[in-house]
């Protein structure tokens, strides 16, 4: 588990009661709010969120650019029988 600062962390109860500064201080750093003394969910920005799940380029140029291209695995697949299902 990552430590969460100080400033950073909010109960759910201070989060509910303080909402907008919660809101207002995750336009400059994501903010933690903890449930039962752990932290649970992170709100950032809706800037931050749209930089972070950005694509970054395709499927096909993902696999053209991994490390394991070339590399000779032996994928072979299992020719197991279907299994029965009951009616």
């Amino acid at each position: 588990m990552l430590p969460v600062a100080k400033d950073t962390s909010w109960t759910v109860a201070g989060a509910k009661a303080r909402l907008s500064e919660v809101i207002e201080r995750a336009q400059s750093s994501p903010q933690t709010i903890t449930k039962n003394g752990k932290p649970s969910v992170v709100v950032v920005s809706a800037e931050e969120w749209q930089r972070k799940t950005a694509r970054k380029g395709t499927l096909a140029q993902f696999l053209l650019e991994s490390p394991l291209r070339g590399a000779d695995l032996d994928l072979e697949r299992q020719r197991d029988e279907p299994r029965d299902l009951p009616l």
